[in-house]
């Protein structure tokens, strides 16, 4: 186990029977680019990972001893939604450990392993990006893929006391988003079967996009109301940061300055400056788009805002920060 240290895990898959673990050198590296995938591309680019790979059998990250930060926030998020931008400025934070959408999570949250095999890898997951390999570290953050919504349960079997929240945005806006350049999840047979599949759909490509946004809007208005998740609408963004998200995460006052540095910079593309674009994306949308979101997302959209009002109505100085049962105090 001492040998993996500063190693984390970049790949989860199944061969035959068994199940396997991709790992890569780190060292002292952090996780600061907008996507987990982008730092495990720029590691394998030194030489030592060139020259060294490790592969361990599952049992291996099941069994992780080594001290780390425990998880301290999960983001989830209806897609194209400003959830990139928060793990930006949160990874501005030298004590923060930033996990954006990290593949070995997803698969194991949607494998067929036993569900006891499944809670011990996932803690054994997160322990191995817990680790503290600048010595700094306090805080551990995720944020999830879109479509894992529909398996938070699972992963609040492990963490059950972790607070989390939802991030969504005007689903007329998200849809044109896909329908200029589609996600995995909107692209059908990229992700495999998932929570989002729908039954009722047509075959256009504006149906399809639709009722699976809805999908995730609607599993994240239910798990809201049944797990106390926290409820950001893209709107409040990035100034939410400075008040009552800000004391969602437990920033300090330095903290809050700090993670402003790049909020006038594009998440995905850090050397391009952010455009809003909420209106141009109105106005692009087709009539046939309008409608089928209309149909599939407005519904759960509008649950969502009301759910919001009610926990941080108009005026407010900032919702109180969740404790670690994942209730409002």
């Amino acid at each position: 186990m001492d040998g993996l240290k500063d190693w984390l895990p970049i790949r989860v898959w199944r061969e035959g029977a068994h199940w396997r673990v991709d790992w890569c050198w780190f060292g002292e590296r952090r996780l600061d680019l907008p996507f987990f995938g982008n730092s495990v591309d720029e590691a394998l680019q030194l030489p030592f990972n060139q020259a060294f790979r490790r592969e361990t059998p599952l049992a291996v990250l099941s069994e992780w001893q080594l001290p780390a930060v425990a998880p301290s926030a999960f983001i989830y998020h209806a897609s194209r939604c400003g959830s990139t931008l928060i793990g930006q400025m949160l990874a501005q934070l030298d004590n923060h450990i930033v996990l954006s959408e990290p593949p070995p999570l997803d698969r194991l949250l949607r494998s067929e392993l036993d569900p006891q095999t499944r809670r011990a890898a996932l803690r054994g997951l997160l322990a191995a990006y817990g680790q503290r390999r600048g010595g700094t570290e306090q805080a551990l953050v995720i944020k999830l893929d879109a479509w894992n919504i529909g398996e938070l349960p699972l992963l609040r079997e492990c963490f059950p006391e972790t607070p989390w929240l939802f991030l969504y945005r005007d689903p007329l806006e998200i849809a044109v988003s896909h329908v200029r350049r589609a996600g995995l999840h909107m692209a059908p047979g990229m992700i495999g079967n998932s929570s989002l599949d729908t039954p009722g759909q047509d075959d256009s490509r504006e149906d399809y996009i639709a009722a699976r946004l809805g999908r995730i809007l609607q599993q994240g208005w239910e798990h809201c109301m049944a797990f106390g998740g926290l409820a950001v609408n893209y709107n409040e963004l990035p100034g939410a940061l400075a008040g009552h998200l800000g004391e969602f995460f437990g920033l300090d006052d330095r903290q809050r300055d700090q993670v402003f540095a790049v909020a006038r910079q594009h998440a995905k593309q850090p050397d391009q400056v952010f455009v809003p674009d909420s209106q141009g994306k109105h106005q692009e949308a087709s009539e046939r788009l309008k409608e089928r979101v209309a149909f599939w997302a407005e519904g759960p959209y509008q649950a969502l805002e009301v759910l919001r009002a009610e926990h941080n109505p108009p005026g407010a100085a900032g919702r109180r920060p969740l404790a670690r049962n994942g209730r409002q105090r």
